[in-house]
């Protein structure tokens, strides 16, 4: 079985795939959308991609794709413990403060934001793929006296010395990913809790049109754990929902409430049902 991830190699999005298929093949991928559109076209079985981070919120570029081009249900949740740490080469392990850069994925580069401000003010931050993309590139430029964010695993992979280790903002800092496939799978992690995502987009020109979709869940006694509004893309001011509710022995419920959205007027899709797997280390 082949499962896309965000790459390269030690990214954190590997870390997460590679606990949730220890035994599978895995392959890397320069962007999320890439991830996505891979399973979209079955050149894998399975992608993996950052939904949400606990400091940075959604990385609304998984959130855009979900919606407007994939069809490929979610399968399950992985919620993995994340740590930021500053890495160079080791021959610039003594000048780190002098660094004239910081590379990292924008989601890394905001987690550290404090960080950044107080040690490293006015270093110019240049934003990549992926985290594992800006260690690699470290690695690989050793006369560049520049620094990259990473987890721990990139500096191992890529033989960089760790010189500030949890530079994130807030120290339980998680993220949570989505697996995606047309098929079951089997995820040999403790199961939590059991959600649904959905999509929603609100009838047009109703009065209290959220107020009476969210109610659709509230009097049917379903729990939301997030509602998060993005950009429909037609026209300034029009927007789509993205709603996760806890649907463990609601199944019915969860489709009648989708079947009164649409009587409404208004166009609601299930993303997916699935188990969270919460990690407790990296």
């Amino acid at each position: 079985m082949k499962i896309a991830y965000l790459g390269p190699a030690a990214s954190f999005t590997h870390a997460a795939a590679a606990k949730a298929f220890p035994k599978e093949e895995m392959v890397a991928k320069s962007t999320i959308p890439d991830c996505i559109m891979a399973i979209e076209k079955e050149d894998v079985d399975v992608a993996v991609v950052p939904i949400e981070n606990t400091i940075e919120g959604s990385v609304n570029i998984t959130l855009d794709y979900l919606f407007h081009f994939s069809s490929v249900p979610v399968v399950a949740e992985i919620v993995l413990p994340i740590a930021q740490h500053l890495m160079v080469h080791p021959t610039h392990v003594a000048t780190w403060k002098s660094v004239q850069k910081v590379m990292s994925h924008p989601q890394a580069l905001a987690q550290c934001h404090t960080f950044l401000q107080a040690e490293l003010y006015g270093v110019e931050r240049e934003v990549t793929p992926s985290t594992a993309y800006a260690a690699k590139w470290v690695s690989n430029n050793p006369t560049e006296l520049v620094a990259a964010i990473a987890p721990r695993m990139a500096a191992s992979e890529y033989g960089l010395e760790i010189v500030k280790e949890n530079a994130q903002d807030l120290e339980l800092n998680q993220t949570r990913f989505f697996v995606l496939s047309r098929k079951p799978v089997s995820i040999l992690l403790p199961k939590e809790e059991e959600k649904t995502s959905i999509s929603v987009i609100l009838p047009n020109n109703m009065p209290g049109a959220l107020h009476k979709v969210l109610s659709t869940f509230a009097w049917r006694d379903i729990d939301l754990s997030k509602i998060e509004s993005r950009p429909l893309k037609t026209s300034l001011g029009e927007y789509f929902f993205l709603i996760d509710v806890l649907s463990a022995g609601k199944e019915t419920l969860v489709t009648n409430a989708l079947d009164e959205i649409t009587l409404l007027g208004g166009t609601a899709n299930k993303l997916g049902t699935y188990y969270v797997h919460r990690l407790q280390t990296t």
